[in-house]
């Protein structure tokens, strides 16, 4: 496989984003071996597929880490990264968005959009990801092409356009017509010859109907978004396909359209054409605007070009402790170029460092690169200190890139080394494996002295447990899963904080007097100094900060942490002799943690968005069981036989559905979830729950 670099203008970077199972790595399969990057076509059944290299993920035909890839199509280089769909991972998939600059949604075409659908949705718009969508399993029974386009344009506010009409559908589905070129691609029925081009002819008769029906539709859609081209169609001019690929495109980048094509990836229908619009409609990196970073010490901007001849500037969205090369970091170079062992700078965390080889990933093998430009991703051996989010530049004119950004964490257990001989390998594992995923989150309970793991989901802490077993040999013991509740305040305290101790020689002196205060939902925890004339030297007031972190681990109700605080530190004095650092420290904590009782807190619990799909004959015990669960019905739609419940649902009332959802349906319902936010405990359960932590 050459490593030639392509020009910025060559280069995609995409990403495969969808609900669990509408056949993601499927579709990353087909289009791998289509391009000549892998010469067989695993299954992700068999656990033979490319990109689900993990041991965790061959058992269980799931994708749980996002891989990368480079293919290439039409001498254009596609960086390709195969995010999860499952909800538990969808810290994947929000670092992959952050440094991608196009996504191709693959949504089911017999569910249409589903729950995961519309969380990929929203994060493609956090970071303005231009996007297509490719409508698989169309030889499904039950497919249906023009349903799923209108969940797109219903559920996810999108304005799809139909580029393909397909021909025949379910077990008839043997092509697609192309609206550009008003022509069909053919495919044959073989399972063997998925990588023979298709047959190109004219547009069956049958079809001739639905497309020109279809080709009017997308006509008008895309000419509604160039002004030129609008004019040519109202005064009856013939506009041509290039003309017309041209506007879809900018429109596309623009985020004004979504190109919607259609086929069967298992059998390798359609993937051809959707090779064809990745090049064609989703942008190269000289197409999306330019990066924008901060200056470091200031609040001034700049912004960095995707070109080569700029300083360099890089964002660092994945760590990955490979058994063969030892710590990789992934990086998406911005602007610049950087060659293999130059000296960078850490500009998030104020250090320096060597980039050890580069590398391009193809999932877990790699080829080495003796230098990267702009508009590229690759991977970094070398770099000891750098972290998910940092920002990598030369020292020349540093900036800093916005990191992204990820949940917290909302069911944890407790873990504990299953012989002396594991103490310490525990250790060293949490610490690495705390490293590759930011929604993996360690901590150390100090009043009952358990180290306490926390995750987004049962799944995501079972994945993790059995990565410390194989990948560093740990055997440990958890606990049952626990939701992560949290705690805050609902009142304004002003609070004094005084550490005093007298001992022989020299006492210990720290005082502070702190303002507490509650702060808007998800808006996080805030340390303010407002301290004016020097009644605290400044170099006390980290240790102040310090003190008040400490004191937010363990709130006064049922030692849950304390969120969505701002701590301003208003006032107090110190001894010349006496004060110190862990005075201060020490001061700082019992204002914290007196004012948090005094503010009248409250217990919060994490509400979910179920959605559960279930024959219709089951519906009133569904219902009845989730009325019991202190679920909120907020819809329910039926489809033929189908009804489909959505509803908020507390996560501490939903271990164990599964089993109870099987034995209410003969094992015919399914459901989803997906995390929303957190809302107080009711007072009724507020002592139960208090009990519990």
């Amino acid at each position: 496989m050459t490593t030639v670099q392509h020009s910025t203008d060559q280069i995609r970077n995409i990403g495969f984003i969808a609900h669990i199972d509408a056949g993601k790595t499927t579709v990353t399969e087909r289009v791998l071996y289509l391009t000549g990057r892998i010469r067989k076509v695993g299954g992700v059944d068999e656990g033979t597929t490319a990109m689900d290299w993990m041991p965790q993920e061959k058992e269980r035909g799931i994708t749980i880490t996002a891989a990368a890839t480079t293919a290439y199509w039409r001498d254009h280089q596609v960086n390709i990264i195969d995010t999860p769909g499952h909800v538990d991972f969808t810290a994947e998939v929000e670092r992959s968005l952050r440094v991608l600059d196009g996504g191709i949604v693959v949504l089911d075409a017999v569910a249409g959009v589903q729950p995961q659908s519309e969380t990929v949705w929203r994060q493609a718009d956090t970071y303005a990801v231009p996007r297509i969508c490719f409508v698989n399993k169309m030889d499904r029974v039950g497919a249906s092409y023009e349903r799923t386009i209108e969940s797109v344009r219903r559920r996810l506010n999108g304005n799809p356009v139909a580029v393909q009409v397909p021909i025949g559908a379910e077990d008839e589905f043997r092509g697609v017509v192309d609206l550009m070129e008003g022509q069909a691609i053919m495919y044959s029925d073989g399972r063997d010859d998925i990588g023979e081009p298709p047959e190109v002819i004219p547009v069956p008769p049958e079809y001739e109907r639905a497309y020109l029906d279809y080709r009017q539709e997308m006509v008008e859609k895309i000419v509604e978004t160039d002004e030129a081209l609008l004019i040519k169609y109202l005064e009856g001019e013939e506009i041509c396909a290039d003309d017309l690929r041209r506007a879809l495109r900018n429109a596309t980048i623009n985020r004004e359209l979504v190109p919607v094509l259609c086929g069967s990836a298992m059998r390798g229908k359609g993937i051809h054409p959707l090779l064809d619009a990745i090049i064609y409609y989703l942008p190269a990196p000289l197409d999306v605007a330019a990066v924008t970073g901060t200056v470091p010490g200031t609040e001034d901007t700049e912004i960095r070009e995707p070109i080569a001849s700029e300083p360099l500037a890089a964002l660092a969205f994945k760590v990955v402790v490979d058994p063969y090369v030892g710590r990789l970091v992934f990086l998406r170079i911005y602007s610049g170029r950087v060659e293999s062992g130059a000296a960078v700078r850490n500009v998030t965390r104020g250090n320096r460092e060597r980039m050890g080889r580069l590398l391009r990933m193809h999932a877990n093998h790699r080829e080495e690169l003796p230098e990267i430009t702009a508009g590229n991703i690759c991977a970094a051996v070398g770099l000891k200190d750098t972290f998910t989010g940092d920002t990598i530049c030369t020292d020349h004119k540093p900036v800093i890139l916005e990191p992204p950004h990820f949940p917290e964490p909302v069911v944890s257990v407790a873990i504990e080394p299953a012989t002396r001989a594991d103490q310490d390998k525990l250790g060293e594992a949490l610490r690495k494996l705390s490293e590759e995923d930011p929604t993996f989150v360690v901590r150390f309970n100090d009043e009952t002295g358990q180290t306490i793991i926390s995750g987004m989901g049962e799944l995501h802490l079972e994945v993790l447990v059995d990565r410390m077993r194989r990948e560093f040999d740990v055997e440990a013991r958890v606990g049952r899963p626990r939701v992560a509740y949290r705690e805050t305040i609902t009142e304004r305290v002003r609070i004094e904080g005084r550490f005093v101790r007298q001992t022989g020689g020299h006492g210990q002196y720290g005082h502070v007097w702190l303002v507490l205060e509650p702060q808007e939902r998800g808006a996080g925890n805030t340390f303010v100094d407002g301290t004016t004339g020097g009644v605290i030297p400044r170099n006390f007031i980290p240790a102040v900060e310090h003190g008040v972190n400490q004191g937010l681990d363990n709130g006064p109700l049922a030692g849950y942490p304390l969120v969505d605080l701002k701590v301003t530190l208003v006032d107090g004095s110190y001894h010349t002799v006496d004060s110190s650092e862990m005075a201060f420290r020490s001061a700082g904590m019992m204002a914290l943690r007196d004012g948090a009782r005094r503010g009248k807190p409250v217990l919060q619990e994490p509400i979910f968005e179920m959605e559960v799909v279930t024959p219709g004959e089951f519906l009133s015990d569904v219902l009845g069981d989730l009325g019991g669960r202190r679920a909120q019905i907020r819809s329910i739609e039926g489809q033929d036989d189908l009804q489909t419940v959505r509803a908020m649902i507390p996560l501490g009332e939903t271990f164990a559905y599964t089993t109870a959802l099987r034995s209410l349906s003969r094992g015919r319902a399914s459901y989803t979830m997906e995390f929303r936010h957190y809302e107080p405990v009711p007072e009724n359960l507020l002592r139960t729950l208090a009990n519990i932590g």
